[in-house]
């Protein structure tokens, strides 16, 4: 299986994959409304490139917004933008443009030069109001709010909120330098980053693209992070399932060139999760709605996925389910589940490739939990620690 070379086209170089408000973990409950605002929200890179263009997202809004105006430029610290950088978003060669309700948005390209893991400031005005918000949750990264129309603001002004979700963005594509291929990765919340410091991009693909750029080699620094925190493979619940939004998060990526496929592991958590509990988990499980699935079930998913991906003519590489014994959702029968469906990833060959993340992160003396270093405390999700062993695993030259 060769993957596509790409060398003067698009290639996207940050994601996030879009969600509705309420099909996030709540970060939007009580917030208000966006109107006659404008959202400075910052996103790092993965690999760099000569030019650049902006996905807004307007995927699950009920109704049309308007973006009023739009920049964008090198981020400086503490919301602000690096003085010359600065860049207007036109749509169609206009500054303002409405974006269809249920649909996603490419601004014109900008002639701006980005280096691998450079930080952009995208500013967007809002003059009227977004009936219902497509985002991200949670956003990792610091962004803000601010009254008015302040996209050609400088500085972040005094009177800026912190905005908690990525909102109406999902993507930054550039055209490369060189031949270049995206990485795109679809998971839960260890992809996420959930457990991770925010504003650090300590998340086990940023990492990655973090190691692929110190390698020095342009054609395999872009990763697209496509993990949603709480998603599954096979049922709704929060986000869409990974198999409904397989086509638009993963094979309608530009420049894309490898699949590395980190979910399943919350199907089998939640289908054999305790149903006599009480408390927070009871009104966790209510998220999730949906038959619980079977390990059959889960690897039929994943060999729809990979059949998907190889039409396209990319590799697909595939993590083990990493432990999670200590975690509320944890029982011995979905323990069982989760050792048979590695079982199957490690010997099935099925996949391009497998990495083994369950090796890197389990206990030697209680394979069933997290090292206690690898996690944040929950003995569910990384650490800072956990995070960077899971990247620093990964053998470079299966991307090149």
């Amino acid at each position: 299986m060769t993957a596509t070379n790409n060398s003067g086209n698009w290639v996207r170089s940050w994601g996030a994959s879009p969600q509705a408000a309420h099909d996030g973990l709540g970060s939007l409950n009580g917030y208000p409304p966006l109107a006659d605002v404008t959202l400075r929200q910052v996103v790092r890179v993965s690999g760099g490139g000569r030019r650049v263009r902006v996905r807004f997202t307007n995927e699950f809004g009920t109704a049309p917004f308007t973006i009023g105006a739009a920049r964008v430029g090198l981020a400086a610290p503490g919301g602000g933008v690096r003085p010359g950088s600065e860049h207007v978003l036109t749509f169609s060669g206009a500054p303002a443009v409405t974006v269809p309700a249920g649909a996603p948005l490419l601004s014109d390209p900008v002639d701006l030069r980005l280096p691998a893991l450079a930080k952009l400031s995208i500013s967007l005005y809002l003059p009227g109001r977004v009936e219902t918000c497509t985002c991200h949750d949670p956003a990792l990264e610091t962004g803000w709010t601010i009254p008015g129309d302040a996209v050609a603001s400088p500085t972040l002004p005094e009177n800026a909120e912190v905005l908690p979700v990525r909102a109406l963005i999902s993507a930054v594509e550039l055209l490369p330098d060189a031949p270049a291929k995206a990485i795109v990765v679809v998971g839960d919340s260890r992809t996420d980053g959930v457990g991770s410091t925010p504003d650090t991009n300590r998340g086990w693909p940023e990492l990655l693209a973090e190691r692929l750029a110190e390698r020095g080699v342009a054609a395999a620094g872009y990763v697209s992070n496509q993990g949603i925190s709480g998603n599954r493979m096979l049922n709704n619940g929060i986000g869409a399932a990974a198999a409904a939004r397989f086509d638009r998060d993963v094979l309608a990526t530009p420049g894309l060139g490898y699949v590395v496929l980190s979910v399943g592991g919350n199907d089998l958590a939640i289908s054999f999760a305790p149903r006599d509990c009480d408390g927070p988990l009871a009104d966790f499980l209510k998220v999730f709605p949906g038959t619980p699935v079977t390990t059959d079930d889960v690897i039929a998913g994943y060999r729809q996925l990979i059949a998907r991906a190889h039409d396209h003519g990319v590799r697909v590489y595939a993590t083990t389910i990493a432990p999670y014994e200590g975690a509320e959702v944890y029982t011995t029968e979905g323990e069982s589940a989760r050792q048979a469906v590695n079982e199957w990833i490690r010997t099935s060959g099925a996949f391009d490739t497998v990495l083994d993340f369950d090796a890197v992160w389990r206990d030697p003396a209680r394979p069933s939990r997290i090292r206690d270093d690898f996690h944040v405390g929950d003995h569910l999700h990384g650490s800072d620690a956990g995070y960077r062993a899971l990247a620093d695993s990964i053998d470079l030259s299966l991307f090149g």
